[in-house]
């Protein structure tokens, strides 16, 4: 339970958590869709939490961005058919399976069989796309020249920002890009990796994103930038 709120514009109110952290120099924010809606504020020591909340409301505009773009979810039922990693699969509910189970056939059509009980249903599928991205992530980056390779690929449910890239060579992902079209995944993906020369957004790290991607890349921009929110439909 938080001692706090953030009201949108809506009228929705954001429970706001704030914590204090030693040796912290900056005030950071951390807005969080899933599970809940929350807001976590972490602040330096002898920073009052009145000045905090000045801060979250000076960020305002942005705050409101990240909720507001989060559309209603979908619930996801047997014979539905839903678009991952560039396929439409029809999902398939089998309780005599044990395990999940990806058929491809000849005409292009794909089945995700789903097994266990009816009630585990969506929790498998999202088990599934989540494992299938993040092996398809590692695919992309390995035909890319290896000085780019990061260290350490993971996979996280951000609402935020759809991947970055640490210093210490690990790139991390958001799994809800495994919605958008492969091309807008690759994107990302190079966006990242650009990252391992520039740890900035200036004009070299977007001509070194330009290189790795190659003909398209604005497009591919372009789409993440009008249709984001729409990859958080499900889950």
């Amino acid at each position: 339970m938080s001692d706090y709120e953030f009201v949108l514009s809506s009228g929705k109110a954001i429970p706001v958590i704030v914590t204090t952290r030693r040796g912290l120099r900056n005030i950071t924010l951390r807005p969080k869709t899933q599970p809940v809606y929350e807001i976590h504020i972490s602040k330096p020591w002898l920073t009052p939490v009145s000045v905090a909340l000045r801060f979250l409301e000076q960020k305002r505009n942005w705050c409101e961005r990240i909720f507001m773009r989060i559309p209603e979810k979908k619930h996801i039922f047997n014979e539905d058919v839903i678009e991952f990693l560039g396929k439409k699969v029809l999902i398939k509910h089998d309780s005599t399976f044990r395990a999940n189970k990806f058929v491809e056939c000849e005409d292009g059509s794909c089945a995700l069989i789903v097994g266990g009980e009816i009630d585990m249903l969506e929790r498998r599928v999202r088990d599934f796309i989540k494992a299938e991205f993040l092996v398809y992530i590692k695919r992309i980056i390995k035909t890319t020249p290896k000085e780019f390779w990061p260290v350490r690929v993971t996979i996280r449910d951000t609402s935020s920002r759809w991947g970055s890239c640490s210093t210490s060579g690990t790139m991390s992902f958001s799994w809800r890009l495994a919605f958008a079209p492969v091309d807008v995944i690759r994107y990302v993906v190079m966006h990242e990796l650009a990252h391992k020369k520039h740890m900035d957004h200036s004009s070299d790290f977007w001509k070194q994103v330009a290189d790795l991607y190659g003909f398209g890349v604005e497009r591919a921009k372009r789409w993440l930038n009008q249709h984001g929110s729409e990859l958080y439909q499900y889950f």
